[in-house]
């Protein structure tokens, strides 16, 4: 305790006499300024390096404080910019999606105008199975925008398939793929009857099995667009459904078969048109019957004459 109170003691004797000669060198340059300059000089010496150590500490210091402070800065830009990317981002892919659907919609235009006889309501697929393709899909349209069971349906420049079940605001559509779906169809240029069928497998391979075709004449060749016949019970006539794309003769060698490629893709689809108007199918029976009545009536109206 007595050690302590010893270097107290000296530390204070020191600290007084440092202020005395302090005191003193301010007296003695206000009196003589040249009593003091060995002092100035010699403090100068030992002040000076000192000062510039502190300078470049403070200039160091300062540096570093700039580099935080502009790398702050620039990780703002980049948070900025992050966010202005992402926004033009989003608004060139809403551009691209307009775009296909601005392309999309005039693709119905223009099918709506190529089957301008008919009345059509376009409407959005908003339901389908499983798989890769629109074989059976649902629409948001259904009997208060007046679609009814069996009418048709197109999209792509062609045939879709046929309205099978009506609700309100909803119709379930089978297109020609599907494998229980069988269309009476001929050649346009020939007028050629003959039968094009839905086939999941095949349509893997971008086809549909054309059937029974009489080409008597071998007029049929590749290429050769096929639409939906007159005689058909529940398609309108006269709907491109595709173009040949094989032809071979049957064993029979009666009839060809071979395969068509539609005109629909079955694989992308999005937007449809249903014509609202039901095929008029008079059966073969009734016009067997009112044939022979028409027969009849002439052979009675010949027997009048005679008698």
């Amino acid at each position: 305790m007595k050690k302590n109170s010893n270097e107290t003691l000296k530390n204070k004797y020191l600290l007084t006499g440092l202020s005395v000669f302090c005191v003193l060198l301010i007296v003695l340059s206000f009196v003589n300024s040249d009593l003091v300059a060995p002092v100035k000089q010699v403090s100068g010496y030992l002040v000076t390096p000192v000062q510039k150590g502190i300078n470049s500490f403070g200039s160091w210091l300062s540096g570093i404080t700039e580099n935080f402070e502009d790398v702050e800065t620039l990780r703002e830009e980049n948070e900025s910019l992050k966010e202005q990317v992402a926004t033009l981002t989003e608004e060139n892919s809403q551009l691209v999606q307009d775009h296909e659907e601005l392309e999309r919609l005039q693709e119905l235009y223009d099918l709506d105008e190529q089957y301008s006889s008919y009345q059509k309501v376009g409407a959005n697929i908003i339901a389908k199975e499983s798989g890769n393709w629109f074989n059976l899909f649902t629409i948001d349209k259904g009997s208060s925008s007046g679609i009814q069971k069996d009418m048709n349906v197109i999209a792509d420049g062609g045939l879709v398939g046929i309205v099978t079940e009506v609700g309100t605001n909803w119709a379930t559509v089978r297109s020609i793929i599907d494998d229980e779906s069988n269309v009476s169809a001929m050649v346009s240029n020939t007028s050629d009857q003959c039968i094009i069928s839905g086939d999941l497998t095949l349509i893997d391979e971008g086809s549909l099995s054309l059937s029974r075709l009489t080409d008597t004449d071998n007029a049929v060749h590749v290429g050769d667009e096929v639409v939906t016949s007159y005689i058909s019970e529940n398609y309108l006539p006269g709907i491109l459904i595709g173009y040949i794309s094989e032809l071979n003769n049957d064993s029979n060698n009666l009839t060809k078969s071979g395969y068509i490629t539609p005109v629909v893709d079955f694989r992308h689809l999005q937007e449809v048109l249903v014509i609202l108007e039901q095929k008029e199918y008079v059966p073969s029976d009734s016009v067997s019957e009112e044939s022979s009545a028409e027969v009849e009536e002439s052979t009675e109206a010949g027997a009048d004459v005679i008698s």
